[in-house]
């Protein structure tokens, strides 16, 4: 729908605007329509505007226009810095407010809210429309060269007054935003993401093996007759975007703590620009059918059940969707002390948290639960009950709409 129609006409709903950096399905994508699919058609007109994902697709706006919202692709918007791309992606993001004429442009991922916010602060004229801005993690906590980190805190610093209002999910990026003097003209806030736990849809967990042997088997050359060598398995499991920030390759350097062990098995689902070096680990760490990649899976997170125990070992997160719903399934949890996590995970209770970039301590807490069936149980039924009364979706949509 690269030429829909935005004018303005004469709807008395609610205007708004939302534009994100990439149209893949991150964290940052999935909290937009989680959002935008729960808001009243009678009361927003809504349109949505994205640059292409990894590989020049546009997943989400492909899976927001099957659900009947507009969409605009924009060609210019990019993840990287890039003076070329970046100045036509502001012409883009001008055109796009002055056809649409939003009451309240709303901004997600680090570039976008950059460009968005310097759009409509210098070359909209008499604008009056709301900016709010939101931020899945801060893009300074990336594991990035220090100049980098520098300039996106210099960034965010500088551009935090172009906006009215600065949302984060985590009281750590809260704490950063205030020592930083990141200083929007309202005030920052947090909004935890959240989760609807009872319209999951989990596959059983024979059925959800299943698919993910079939998935397997399609590109590796399994034998395809039979799923009977996962079920007999145990599968330690991580849902994540292959970026640098996830560290995967840690995930990786912890299955070789279980080389010798042949009843356990490590599968990944996802994909990105960090494949190939994933790839090049595997090889080198001779991990070929210990460590599986699967790909995208589309709705990956109907087949938690098929883990028995879920790990996320990123060095930088905001609040990570996949841990709420790998809880919320009644997995046991190993993750990285980033981000919200510890604000999620209560280290011992619910699941454990160690230290980023400890693969040999990710190692130490997985062989612990598998060493006791009663902790597993324990900490699945202890995630599953945290998310089900802290991270309500109805108080997250209540929360957002109340800034619109």
């Amino acid at each position: 729908m690269e030429n829909t129609h935005i004018s303005a006409g004469s709807s008395p709903k609610k205007r708004v605007l939302f534009v994100v950096t990439q149209s893949e399905l991150g964290g940052a994508q999935r909290f937009l329509h989680t959002l935008v699919t729960r808001l009243d058609k009678n009361r927003y007109d809504i349109l949505i505007a994205a640059g292409p994902n990894f590989g020049c697709k546009y997943e989400l706006l492909d899976l927001l226009e099957k659900e009947g919202i507009k969409t605009l692709r924009l060609k210019h918007l990019k993840r990287e810095i890039n003076p070329f791309y970046d100045i036509r992606a502001v012409l883009e993001l001008k055109r796009t407010l002055g056809e649409f004429k939003p009451d309240t442009l709303f901004l997600l991922s680090s570039k976008a809210g950059f460009l968005g916010s310097l759009a409509a602060k210098f070359m909209i004229h008499n604008s009056s429309f709301k900016v709010i801005y939101r931020i899945g993690g801060w893009t300074f906590n990336d594991p990035w060269p220090k100049w980098k980190k520098w300039l996106w805190i210099e960034l965010e610093r500088f551009s935090s007054g172009w906006k009215d209002y600065i949302i984060v999910n985590n009281k750590h990026d809260l704490e950063q935003a205030r020592n930083l003097k990141i200083k929007p003209k309202e005030k920052v806030l947090v909004v935890y993401n959240g989760l609807d736990v009872y319209k999951m849809e989990l596959l059983p967990k024979e059925e959800a093996r299943l698919k993910l042997y079939e998935k397997a088997a399609s590109q590796s050359g399994l034998p395809t007759h039979t799923g009977r060598v996962f079920q007999d398995k145990k599968i330690i499991g991580a849902i994540a975007n292959f970026y640098s920030s996830k560290c995967l390759k840690y995930l990786i350097e912890t299955a070789e703590y279980f080389k010798n062990k042949d009843d356990i098995i490590f599968i990944i689902i996802g994909d990105g620009q960090e494949r190939n070096e994933l790839e090049r680990l595997i090889k080198q760490r001779d991990l070929p059918e210990k460590v599986l990649l699967l790909g995208r899976i589309p709705d990956a997170y109907k087949l938690l059940n098929a883990f028995d125990i879920f790990v996320l070992p990123s060095v930088k997160e905001g609040f990570p969707w996949a841990i709420i719903e790998a809880m919320a399934a009644k997995l046991p949890v190993v993750a990285t002390n980033v981000g919200a996590v510890p604000e999620i995970i209560e280290d011992g209770r619910n699941g454990f948290v160690v230290k980023p970039g400890r693969p040999e301590k990710i190692a130490e807490k997985i062989q612990d639960l598998l060493n006791d069936d009663r902790l597993r149980q324990e900490f699945g039924i202890q995630a599953h009950q945290t998310v089900l009364f802290k991270f309500e979706l109805d108080k997250m949509i209540k929360c957002i709409e109340e800034l619109l």
